[in-house]
C-alpha cells in the first residue's frame, strides 16, 4: 500500500480476523424473522485470499438480506477516519448488485445506516466509495466520519443468489 491507504483488512491474520483486530460477521434477516441464509469463509478466489460471502437472499417473511460485518475498532469502539475521503475495497463477484453499509455510534436502531451500491464483477478490481456520497438510510443524522463503528458488505433488497469475495478494505485518501 501507498501513503494514500490505510489498511483495515489486508487477509495477513487467521482467518475471519481482521488487520484491525475484530472479526468478520454474518448477519442475516433472521435476526427480524426473514428465511435468507448465508455464510462466511477464508478462501482463495482466482488465486488471492478472500473473506468469502455466500447466500440466498429471499424476500420471505419480510426479510431480504444477507450481509458480513466488521467493527472498525476493537469492543465496538468508533474510530476517526476523517482524514480520509472514503474507503476502498477490492471484490470479486458473480455480477450482482451489493451495498457497502456504514455505520457510526450515532445509529441506535439497527436498520440505519449509511449506503452506497456498486456491482460485482466476476475479475478482481478496486471499488472506492467516497464518504461523500454514501446516502443515510432511514436516518436524518449526517454521516460523521469522525465516529464509524462499522462496514457491512451486504446483499440486499430482492431475491438472488450471493457470492462475493473481498480481498481488502481500505480508507483512502
Amino acid at each position: 500500500m501507498d501513503s494514500k491507504t490505510s489498511v483495515i483488512e489486508n487477509l495477513s491474520h487467521e482467518p475471519l480476523l481482521s488487520a484491525v483486530g475484530t472479526r468478520w460477521q454474518l448477519v442475516t434477516d433472521g435476526v427480524m424473522g426473514g428465511v435468507s441464509q448465508g455464510s462466511v469463509v477464508r478462501d482463495v478466489v482466482a488465486g488471492r485470499p478472500a473473506i468469502r460471502m455466500r447466500g440466498d437472499v429471499s424476500l420471505e417473511n419480510n426479510g431480504g438480506f444477507v450481509q458480513i460485518a466488521l467493527d472498525l475498532a476493537p469492543h465496538g469502539n468508533s474510530i476517526d477516519a476523517s482524514a480520509w475521503r472514503g474507503i476502498e475495497l477490492d471484490a470479486f463477484g458473480n455480477g450482482e448488485d451489493y451495498s457497502v453499509h456504514l455505520r457510526t455510534e450515532k445509529l441506535m436502531r439497527p436498520w440505519q445506516s449509511y449506503r452506497m451500491s456498486f456491482r460485482a464483477e466476476p475479475s478482481w478490481r478496486t471499488v472506492q466509495f467516497p464518504f461523500q456520497d454514501f446516502v443515510p438510510h432511514r436516518t436524518e443524522t449526517p454521516l460523521d466520519t469522525r465516529r464509524l463503528r462499522r462496514i457491512g458488505i451486504v446483499a440486499i433488497g430482492r431475491a438472488f443468489r450471493a457470492d462475493i469475495a473481498i480481498g481488502g478494505v481500505r480508507y483512502w485518501a
